[in-house]
């Protein structure tokens, strides 16, 4: 399959700190990508530099490439980075003085989009991506804050889908979530591959066994393992992993 996302020699720092070292690896098309590692092993960097996320930050940079679609990201401008490649957070973080529908649509109203029609068929199609049009159809001028901790986990996905990505990274999106709304955010990393290239940072082994098709496994900032998500839990190559898998550290 195809690489969406090529990677090479990518290292990042805080000021001095360096938190990932010269990490290598591919993210194919329409792949879910599983990234695990214990607490501090640079997951989290290591998506953040993938839509120039981390340089935010003052004092942090990084080196090395990230090519998607075979373009330089770190050459292009870093709007049109994030445009393509969007994110969703640890922490469900609708805006809180808009409604559900206003929190959906302000990625394309920032991007100059006012054509109503065009607003109203992007809502609805993102809401409906994310498995929450259903739930929220008939209360789209609520607040987005109004809705349950998985429903805002969903409407801010529905938020980075509405502008069409063609990326979706997801840091530990069900972390604070009951077992339930993780099982709906589960479903729906299932049915995103088929138009979206994911990665998602995830603690959870079980859940990176479920949802991935590659997974990858940081430890200080190294990649020390990256392979077919079975292959990774039932034959890990380095005995790292098999440590870190069957519970011996992290």
């Amino acid at each position: 399959m195809a690489a969406k996302i090529e990677i090479k020699g990518l290292s990042a720092w805080y000021g001095s700190k360096k938190a990932i070292l010269d990490i290598t690896m591919d993210f194919a098309e329409h792949d879910v990508t599983a990234i695990i590692g214990p607490s501090g092993c640079g997951k989290s960097t290591l998506i953040r530099c993938l839509n120039r996320m981390h340089e935010t930050i003052p004092k942090a940079r990084a080196e090395g490439s990230v090519r998607l679609d075979g373009e330089d990201i770190y050459e292009l401008p870093a709007v049109s980075v994030r445009r393509r490649i969007g994110m969703v957070f640890q922490k469900a973080n609708p805006f809180p003085t808009m409604s559900i529908y206003d929190n959906v649509a302000a990625g394309l109203r920032l991007n100059g989009e006012r054509n109503r029609d065009t607003l109203d068929a992007a809502v609805l199609k993102s809401l409906q991506s994310a498995a929450l049009w259903d739930e929220v159809k008939d209360s789209l001028d609520k607040s987005g804050a109004s809705l349950s901790g998985g429903q805002q986990q969903r409407l801010c996905i529905a938020r980075a889908l509405a502008v069409e990505p063609e990326v979706l990274l997801m840091d530990e999106p069900c972390s604070a979530l009951d077992p339930i709304a993780t099982a709906k955010i589960e479903d729906l990393i299932f049915d995103l591959k088929r138009q979206y290239t994911v990665v998602i940072v995830t603690h959870n082994m079980q859940q990176a066994a479920r949802v991935a098709d590659k997974t990858a496994f940081l430890y200080l900032g190294k990649l020390i393992e990256f392979n077919a998500t079975r292959d990774l839990f039932e034959r890990p190559g380095q005995e790292l992993t098999e440590k870190y898998i069957t519970g011996r550290f992290g």
